[in-house]
């Protein structure tokens, strides 16, 4: 037995079209509707080149299958970040400069990496990691 991958991030917010359009926006996903019988008013899914769907946004009214609190804000519970591994580091920068976005630069040159921290609309703090960039 073993895991093969992270599988998704689910991120619930009080601004489903806004935190959607963030991340169709800042990772270049594409943003779709999510699968039946979920209500599209509700659920919105951002896929990558692989077809696989990276991000869930649901709205806070969406029936969650495990209910917790989800609070939106500077933190987010035992959480600390969710980490994405990326490519094409000095673009991304570009990117976020290009929407205000303040973000913090950590680089670990011994082991070939670069890293970009960030948090999205609901506080969720964001690494993105580029190897040997």
């Amino acid at each position: 037995m073993k895991v093969n991958a992270l599988d998704h991030v689910n991120i619930i917010t009080d601004d489903l079209a806004g935190t959607a359009q963030f991340f169709s926006d800042i990772f270049v996903l594409d943003l779709r509707d999510g699968p039946a019988p979920l209500p599209r008013e509700h659920v919105q899914w951002l896929y990558d080149d692989n077809e696989r769907a990276i991000f869930h946004i649901n709205s806070r009214e969406m029936t969650q299958a495990f209910v917790r609190e989800t609070p939106s804000g500077a933190t987010t519970g035992a959480i600390h970040h969710v980490a994405l591994d990326c490519s094409d580091h000095h673009g991304f920068m570009k990117r976020l400069e290009a929407h205000s976005i303040d973000f913090r630069i950590n680089d670990i040159p011994s082991i070939a990496l670069k890293q970009l921290f960030f948090t999205e609309p609901n506080g969720v703090l964001l690494e993105l990691n580029f190897r040997g960039e």
